[in-house]
């Protein structure tokens, strides 16, 4: 999805933040700016520490050590009323004997704002969130998308600086959650607010973020743009995480300009890898190729790093169908065709033997 380039300004600055229960660290020396205007994302398994982060930003949590900085200001002993920030959490909270309008009034009437001015903020954020006419219904009048609007639009109704939401779309069913993922983005486009995200869904931080941030045990495995995150991982761990990849392992034999030649056990052949910067004969690496950059062909092929292998398992996904290849080796490679026409059968069949080959460019080495 393409967004505009955020104001570069950070408006959060954690500083060496760490939390830990006992001898368990859930946030562990974390570093991070988060610019003005970001749709960041927070992106991790369970139990990586992201949304222990997310509520030590709202003041839920109370680090063991570090600071957290939002527009300048020091928060971190700050209690959650008094920073600049507001939190959409995953179950919504909403109050079930109140109105749709009363719901998102309540924040407001709390900080004494006006009458009228109370209800033309209500009305400007339904209007937003598109759930005027639900005006006078009660939470258990409405669908689970409805009621996800309600708590956005009660989230936004104090124009908080930043919002912080919880898995957001959590107990949306798929293709709600692909519709909300869209107006989530516009949404923000529209009110310029930092939106910091936390899920587990790979796709929604992909289609929504301007920045991810992978978590995976108390630490940032790797922080970019969702393009360079699924085109340039940064560990194995992170190669797997985003999106399908086939990681082979292998030695490095030698290296010519920017292609080294890799011997694979894995693969039963020597492959060849572009990588810009230079690599000792004899070390160890990873190679990751993404399933889409393989070409497949039903007879032998001559082109750089080929293999030979038997069709095994097929999921037909619609729109895509992945194939898996296991090798003489017994490495399984992962293959994806688009279905372009509707066709009633699959070009390839289980069983059916296949050459697949990629390109140098096509590929990456990892060495952690």
């Amino acid at each position: 999805m393409t967004q505009t380039e955020p104001v570069d300004v950070p408006i959060v600055q954690i500083q060496n933040l760490t939390k830990n229960f006992g001898a368990t660290y859930a946030v562990d020396n974390i570093n991070l700016e988060i610019h003005q205007g970001e749709f960041f994302s927070l992106l991790g398994a369970s139990g990586c520490g992201k949304t222990t982060l997310l509520r030590m930003l709202a003041g839920f949590e109370t680090p063991s050590s570090g600071r957290i900085i939002i527009d300048g200001q020091d928060v971190t002993d700050l209690p959650p009323y008094e920073r600049p920030v507001n939190m959409m959490f995953q179950s919504y909270a909403l109050f079930p004997h109140m109105t749709v309008a009363d719901n998102i009034a309540y924040g407001l009437k709390q900080e004494k704002m006006s009458r009228q001015a109370r209800k033309e903020r209500v009305n400007e954020m339904m209007a937003l969130v598109q759930i005027s006419k639900f005006a006078n219904r009660k939470p258990d009048q409405l669908s689970g998308g409805q009621r996800q609007r309600v708590a956005l639009a009660r989230s936004l109704a104090k124009h908080p600086k930043i919002l912080l939401l919880d898995e957001p779309l959590g107990a949306l069913d798929k293709k709600l959650r692909e519709e909300t993922q869209f107006e989530l983005v516009n949404i923000q486009e529209r009110l310029k607010t930092t939106f910091i995200v936390v899920t587990h869904d790979q796709e929604e931080a992909m289609t929504m973020s301007t920045r991810i941030a992978l978590m995976h045990e108390g630490r940032i495995e790797q922080l970019d743009t969702p393009r360079r995150m699924y085109e340039f991982p940064s560990s194995v761990y992170a190669a797997k995480f985003i999106g399908l990849a086939n990681i082979t392992h292998g030695v490095v034999i030698s290296q010519e300009e920017d292609i080294v030649t890799i011997h694979s056990d894995d693969l039963g052949t020597e492959i060849q890898v572009s990588h810009g910067q230079p690599l000792v004969a004899g070390m160890e690496v990873s190679v990751v190729v993404r399933p889409e950059k393989i070409k497949v062909h039903q007879g032998e092929t001559d082109s750089p790093n080929a293999v030979t292998g038997v069709i095994k398992e097929i999921a037909y996904l619609g729109d895509v169908s992945i194939y898996h290849a296991q090798l003489e080796s017994g490495k399984r490679i992962k293959f994806t065709q688009s279905n372009i026409q509707p066709l009633a059968e699959q070009p390839f069949t289980w069983d059916q033997t296949v050459s697949l080959n990629w390109s140098p460019y096509s590929c990456g080495i990892l060495t952690q």
